[in-house]
């Protein structure tokens, strides 16, 4: 247990925080030594896992628990699927370069998301035509209502477009220590983002490690490297809208890209963030030393010394600007610590 610690190593925006109390998380012993002593102080406290997906707006007045267990498990292999059990605290692309090599199937076009594999259900992270829960069997957290190990299996864990109950009923009562996947020996490509199938156009025979090696090439293009420049992944929600919401922007703007979110001629509209916040004007944009990434619209960064309010008003200005000119209220996707309140929470 450590005091006054300081969090701008461990969010990759690279935002100054600090943390009031502060405890390094390896065992299940000392996760619930530190719950305790949470418990008897009465102080709030914030799970941690590779900061890739966090806005600190402040320093944390609590206590924060850096999930660092580690560990795989082959559970089952029965020479057509795998059952793998892994820890919260390993490194999310080292986990998916490790199926690669082993042979299972399943997370190629999740390459190199950053962060650690406990957040991967939380967010149900996804990129290019896969989502996380698609893959995950069940999910074994700490229940601090009951002091026990539970199971949650991936049909309780409503997982939708970055969504999950981790992220609402279960947000302060449930601690990830490790998922189990089901993954596949033969291999079952996923190709239907056209992004990564234009990049693997006439490659034959597309193998998992060419998508692979595509999905890799295809973010180095597009996204920084958080060691390189502060940033926090996707910082938007991509919003779905309404079929005729579609078909007025279109009339309005001409070509609006967007696809539907289910079958029928009146299916909801799902919307690129990105297209919206560079139509706006915001592309390459910056508020003090917070700006909009020139190669991404969806990435906001740190251009070097930024502080939490810089990336909260950038955020604001951009969702004030997409509204009045959209008519669309945009969602971050990044988690705020604390969450908005107030005059954020309207705009949020």
């Amino acid at each position: 247990m450590q005091q006054n610690v300081d969090l701008q190593p461990l969010n990759s925006f690279g935002l100054p925080a600090r943390a009031r109390w502060f405890c390094a998380v390896d065992t299940l012993d000392t996760l619930q030594q530190a719950l305790q002593f949470a418990r008897v102080q009465a102080l709030p406290v914030l799970v941690l896992g590779g900061g890739s997906n966090i806005l600190l707006r402040e320093d944390f007045p609590g206590l924060v628990l850096h999930m660092q267990l580690r560990g795989l498990q082959v559970l089952e292999d029965d020479g057509d699927t795998v059952r793998v059990q892994v820890a919260c605290g390993e490194n999310w692309h080292a986990f998916v370069s490790e199926c690669l090599a082993q042979g299972w199937h399943g997370l190629e076009n999740l390459a190199l998301i950053p962060g650690s594999v406990g957040a991967a259900p939380i967010q149900n992270i996804g990129a290019y035509g896969v989502e996380a829960g698609e893959r995950i069997e069940s999910v074994l957290v700490w229940n601090r209502d009951t002091s026990a190990v539970e199971q949650i299996a991936a049909a309780d864990c409503e997982f939708a477009y970055r969504d999950s109950v981790f992220k609402r009923q279960y947000r302060d009562s449930r601690i990830i220590l490790h998922v189990v996947f089901r993954l596949q020996r033969h291999a079952a490509l996923n190709l239907s983002y056209s992004t990564l199938a234009q990049a693997l156009a006439g490659q034959q025979p597309v193998t998992p490690q060419a998508v692979f090696d595509a999905v890799c090439r295809i973010r180095r293009s597009r996204l920084p490297d958080p060691a390189e420049l502060g940033n926090a992944g996707s910082f938007f929600k991509n919003p779905v809208v309404s079929a005729a919401c579609h078909r007025e922007l279109q009339q309005r703007f001409g070509d609006v890209p967007g696809h539907a979110v289910d079958a029928g001629a009146e299916a909801p509209v799902k919307l690129p963030a990105a297209w919206l916040i560079e139509r706006a004007g915001w592309k390459g944009r910056r508020l003090a030393q917070a700006g909009v990434y020139e190669k991404q619209a969806l990435v906001l960064v740190n251009h070097g010394g930024a502080r939490a309010q810089d990336v909260v008003d950038l955020a604001q200005a951009i969702m004030a600007d997409v509204r009045k000119q959209f008519g669309i209220a945009l969602e971050p996707e990044v988690q705020w610590v604390p969450a908005p309140q107030g005059e954020d929470a309207r705009d949020c």
